[in-house]
């Protein structure tokens, strides 16, 4: 076995630590299930016949995504039975126009709910051949599989995705600008201009995760979504009153979002998806206390693909 402190081994795996995390949680679509994958990659690592490896991210990226495929498959069984919507575990990325567009996309909240749909094997292709650029031989050996089984999954999974993913948004500016308008008319209680940021179809997703109370099915319409957000600013939420309840703009996800705290703890974020005139097309709002850690700890993710 190889010195886990050997020097050099260290120092390779941290220069690729970024990408791992980059590649496993959008595997897996939860961080902490991303950074354990991670920790087991380093050990595989650490234990690994360094001198036969001509090429450490190649190497530590079949380890990671073979790891993430273990781990989602044994999860998946418990979002299926998950109490009410299953949404992502958000992550916080910093200043949102500094990601790269495509990068901000395949992790956005919306983009990792459509992953969810597949297959662990066809989310493994898509993300390590649409996201990271990967080749199909290099993803078949990555994921054990034959290069034409590699190419099946991709062109499924990469139909599957577009056919649920909208072609045109909203440019990133114009984003950035209805989010901070969405903001001010929902900390304000003003129902009037959250309607105007709002589709006529616009759908609310909440997941609460049977750990505290939340619309247990999608709540539509451009009304009743305002409603909802205006009377942020004047019931008790959580067991937080109203003038407890703080409120601050971040960015989540590669986007512009929102985290909803009391003085002790994070309560909720909420993410956006826009329609190509700009208006909210989408929300997602998590408040399940075990899905907000990575955003309490306050740690801004590069989800970076290079």
């Amino acid at each position: 076995m190889t010195d886990v402190f050997a020097p050099g081994g260290q120092q390779v795996f941290h220069e690729h630590r970024r990408l791992l995390f980059s590649v496993a949680y959008r595997l897996l679509g939860s961080a902490a299930d991303a950074e354990d994958a991670v920790q087991d990659a380093w050990i595989k690592w650490s234990a690994a016949d360094r001198s036969q490896v001509a090429d450490p991210k190649a190497y530590l990226t079949r380890i990671v995504s073979n790891l993430a495929l273990e781990r989602l498959r044994s999860t998946r069984h418990k979002r299926e039975t998950y109490v009410g919507p299953w949404l992502p575990e958000p992550i916080l990325t910093g200043g949102d126009a500094c990601e790269a567009a495509m990068d901000a996309e395949s992790v956005s909240m919306a983009m990792l709910v459509v992953l969810e749909t597949l297959s662990p094997l066809e989310r493994a292709v898509f993300v390590l051949k649409e996201v990271f650029g990967f080749s199909h031989a290099e993803i078949a050996e990555a994921v054990e599989r034959s290069e034409a089984a590699v190419r099946q999954a991709a062109h499924r999974a990469r139909e599957h995705v577009q056919a649920r993913r909208p072609r045109f948004t909203a440019d990133r500016t114009r984003q950035r600008e209805v989010t901070e308008r969405f903001f001010a008319a929902a900390t304000g209680g003003d129902v009037n201009a959250l309607m105007e940021l709002l589709s006529p179809d616009v759908t609310l997703w909440t997941d609460g995760g049977g750990k505290v109370r939340q619309a247990l099915l999608p709540v539509v319409g451009a009304q009743t979504v305002a409603s909802w957000f205006a009377a942020i600013g004047t019931v008790t939420y959580q067991g937080v009153e109203p003038a407890d309840m703080r409120a601050e703009l971040v960015g989540i996800n590669g986007g512009p979002g929102i985290v909803f705290s009391s003085p002790e703890r994070v309560i909720a974020t909420v993410t956006f998806d826009f329609g190509p005139d700009g208006r909210i097309t989408a929300l997602h709002n998590v408040a399940n206390p075990d899905k907000l850690r990575a955003v309490a700890d306050g740690t801004a993710h590069d989800i970076g693909t290079r």
